[in-house]
């Protein structure tokens, strides 16, 4: 069992493995941290030890995960497909996957969780941010695609038909108050209580005998998560409407102002994606 990796940090305490993200400012999901990922997912499947639960953070203050690397998609696809088998190389398969993982996984967010970062943060169990600077959004829509890794299928389900549909034709960023409010995570925390907060939940869990925590999960897991085949069906539709005239000339326009670059377009990606000339 080992848990170390070039894009995660990690540490091992009472139960709990908490695992920080630390692939740039941006974090973004591309190649290096999608491989770590899956070598996670898979130990966590394989040989897990002494892990009960998992802590999913950020090192980057602004970033929990800006979105996937846009440049880079068939390459983190290949990526993604080690994680299961014919059929299922796509990132959202194996996002599937870590939904099902035979622990509890708690995603803690401080930042911006946009696009594939934050069909991230919806594949764990649950989703704790801090108040005052996480932002949460699926803007694909603005660019002329459709979320390809869980994003419609975890929103619809935990915000109902007409929010998710707000949030996914919007492409706009909401707050973790907002988000709260609409059920898209568990609670919003003020910054400097979430650490706490999650640590003592973390190790609370941790400590419960293991059976009856993975029987709850897979018992709410059948009842709640998707079909593979809409996963699958979600992915095709992003490979094939990202490779649009239209949505290449977006996303070029936006690449052209500053796209997966630290800087003002990123933060505000949310209003920027709105702002296309016509």
């Amino acid at each position: 069992m080992s848990f170390t990796y070039p894009s995660i940090r990690t540490r091992l305490e009472n139960g709990v493995l908490f695992a920080t993200l630390d692939a740039g400012p941006l974090n973004l999901l591309g190649v290096d941290l999608v491989r770590d990922l899956v070598s996670l997912v898979d130990t966590l499947y394989s040989d897990p030890g002494d892990v009960r639960v998992v802590v999913l953070d950020s090192a980057s203050p602004e970033y929990f995960s800006a979105h996937v690397d846009l440049t880079a998609v068939p390459e983190y696809t290949a990526e993604a497909a080690k994680a299961g088998g014919p059929g299922d190389g796509s990132l959202g398969m194996f996002l599937y996957k870590l939904a099902r993982v035979p622990v509890i996984t708690i995603a803690k967010v401080r930042g911006r969780a946009r696009g594939g970062g934050d069909e991230l943060a919806l594949a764990c169990d649950m989703i704790f941010a801090a108040r005052e600077n996480a932002v949460f959004g699926q803007f694909e829509a603005g660019t002329g695609s459709v979320p390809g890794a869980g994003g419609i299928q975890h929103l619809a389900r935990r915000l109902g038909r007409t929010r998710a549909i707000e949030a996914l034709v919007s492409a706009d960023d909401f707050d973790a108050d907002l988000a709260e409010r609409y059920g898209w995570i568990n609670r919003a925390l003020p910054d400097a209580e979430l650490d706490g907060f999650v640590e003592r939940l973390a190790k609370r869990i941790a400590g419960f005998p293991p059976q009856g925590v993975r029987a709850a999960k897979r018992a709410v897991n059948d009842l709640t998560l998707p079909e593979p085949a809409a996963v699958r069906s979600d992915a095709m539709a992003f490979r094939d409407l990202v490779a649009l005239p239209e949505s290449r000339e977006r996303l070029g326009h936006l690449a052209d102002r500053g796209l997966q670059s630290p800087g003002d377009l990123e933060r505000d990606l949310g209003e920027a994606v709105g702002q296309y000339p016509h």
